[in-house]
């Protein structure tokens, strides 16, 4: 799960990069924002926004993870796995959860 933070982390990066293209088309005019919000708001474009919901809460739980890893506690193995489990369960919950409320 360690290396999935690293992975969600770059992904975010790669939807941050599309919520710019987003404003910067809005900027840019009606005809190119029309294609772009089109784009991201079509059903792919809701797949890959909620794709990026779900890295921000498995980020941000593993990021949780590892701030109580820093108080020097829940290393022992099976205590580590269940965080681990909670990680990948709890990120999917929230932003199910999320996702219903907005």
């Amino acid at each position: 799960t360690s290396i999935f933070a690293r992975l969600t982390g770059v992904a975010l990066l790669g939807a941050a990069c599309l919520v710019v293209w987003w404003f910067l088309a809005a900027s840019a005019g009606p005809d190119y924002y029309a294609l772009a919000n089109g784009l991201l708001t079509s059903w792919f474009g809701d797949l890959v926004m909620f794709a990026a919901l779900w890295a921000i809460c498995y980020h941000f739980l593993s990021g949780l993870r590892h701030l109580y890893w820093d108080t020097g506690r829940g290393f022992e193995i099976e205590f580590a796995e269940k965080l681990g489990w909670g990680v990948v369960f709890g990120s999917v919950i929230l932003a199910v959860l999320v996702a219903l409320v907005i």
